[in-house]
């Protein structure tokens, strides 16, 4: 009877520790121009769990935020 107890009160712990995942990337900033196609290495979506829906464009040396309904990565996406 003590085993059960023990076991119960395990599961009942670990099932309430587990937390749920945190976006990888979120945006709160957002850049003000457009970058040109060639310096554009990557873009990713920005987690639906965010408050702003934005892409994550990445270049050689940085990453910039830009808003997902901006024409211009709109057309970058396209080509893609």
């Amino acid at each position: 009877m003590r085993s059960l107890m023990c076991v119960l009160f395990l599961v009942i712990f670990c099932s309430k520790r587990s937390a749920p995942a945190a976006p990888v990337w979120c945006c709160f900033d957002f850049i003000d121009f457009q970058i040109p196609s060639k310096r554009i290495v990557g873009a990713v979506d920005t987690d639906s769990h965010c408050p702003n829906a934005a892409i994550v464009v990445m270049t050689p040396r940085n990453e910039f935020c830009v808003k997902a309904d901006e024409a211009w990565i709109k057309e970058e996406e396209e080509k893609q």
